[in-house]
């Protein structure tokens, strides 16, 4: 409780000067904080720019292989890697999440020979980049997506990128019982330190459009996600989403999307002894864009603005598109 009022107490002196402003500031946003997410796709030499993220491409291999080396010399620790799946390779089964040469399991192999163990290498566990229909998981006459079924695929997924090389496996598909299936045959498979981030409160978001046009799957997508990705009204079910995950051996939870949601990111962490990460996914990116195209705001002062809000909220790290220019805006 504080005794002391103005002026003996003035607000405004820790504010006055830049040094006293840093001494002060309570939430620290480093290039370690970060996590990029690229786009993988077939080729060489190609860097096709996908149109309704601007400033975000789709990589072949060398590119990707580039872009590693690019995030380690600006400190950035970790990528996400998401395929875009040729269509004749896309199936109702989604058999080629588990060909030991896709293109996500190559990405892989491509970064770690290219940078070795200088940065982390986190991969998607979901089906929709391999399915003919968009959706995460296995669909039955009715076009619903079944759970137990998709979850032993989900399995096959996550240690096929595991022997591949991936340090951490996310399923974002939110079927119930995967992160527990996916710990044992991890653990029984003898890859122990490779780490589970779930995405345990992954929402049923209006936010994942350009997400979808940048893995190829917006325009096969029958249907919603509506039956297994979370309702946007609710908070009490994503407590329960996480600890459900957490019990069943996840390293870390993450909230996705972001900034919607800074209230679920921050009742989590004050709930939950795991580290929690924060997507600001592809929707909220492209907004940043667009204001700033649009001239509503300075580009780079929005961006580390929305960075550190979920730093202040409780993120241990955020996944985000505007990685590279954040690493470099703060000193990587």
């Amino acid at each position: 409780m504080m005794s002391a009022s103005y002026p003996a107490i003035r607000m405004r002196r820790s504010r006055a000067t830049a040094w006293s402003r840093a001494m002060h500031r309570e939430t620290i946003l480093t290039p370690a904080d970060l996590i990029w997410p690229l786009f993988v796709t077939e080729g060489r030499g190609v860097e096709d720019p996908v149109a309704s993220l601007p400033g975000v491409s789709r990589w072949s291999l060398d590119g990707i292989a580039a872009r590693a080396k690019e995030a380690v010399e600006l400190g950035i620790p970790c990528l996400a890697l998401f395929p875009n799946t040729p269509a004749d390779r896309r199936s109702d089964d989604g058999a080629e999440a588990f060909n030991p040469d896709n293109l996500m399991c190559r990405a892989i192999r491509t970064i770690r020979d290219a940078c070795g163990d200088d940065i982390g290498v986190l991969t998607d566990v979901a089906l929709d980049p391999y399915t003919a229909h968009g959706q995460d998981g296995l669909l039955d006459q009715a076009g619903y997506v079944v759970n137990d079924d998709t979850v032993a695929v989900l399995v096959d997924q996550a240690v096929n990128q595991a022997e591949a090389g991936a340090d951490i496996v996310a399923p974002s598909d939110m079927m119930d019982g995967r992160v527990k299936a996916i710990r044992m045959a991890l653990e029984m498979g003898g890859h122990h330190n490779v780490q589970i981030m779930s995405y345990a409160a992954k929402y049923a978001s209006a936010f994942y459009g350009p997400f979808r046009d940048a893995v190829g799957s917006g325009g096969l997508l029958k249907g919603d996600k509506k039956s297994y990705q979370m309702d946007p009204a609710n908070t009490q079910e994503a407590l329960r989403e996480v600890a459900l995950d957490i019990a069943e051996g996840a390293d870390s939870v993450m909230v996705k999307p972001g900034l919607p949601y800074l209230d679920v990111l921050a009742r989590v962490r004050d709930r939950f002894d795991v580290p929690v990460f924060a997507y600001q996914v592809s929707g909220e990116y492209a907004m940043i864009e667009a204001a700033a195209a649009a001239g509503a705001g300075d580009r780079e002062a929005l961006v580390l603005e929305t960075l550190l809000a979920f730093k202040r909220a409780g993120a241990a790290g955020v996944l985000t598109y505007h990685a590279p220019l954040a690493a470099r805006l703060l000193g990587g």
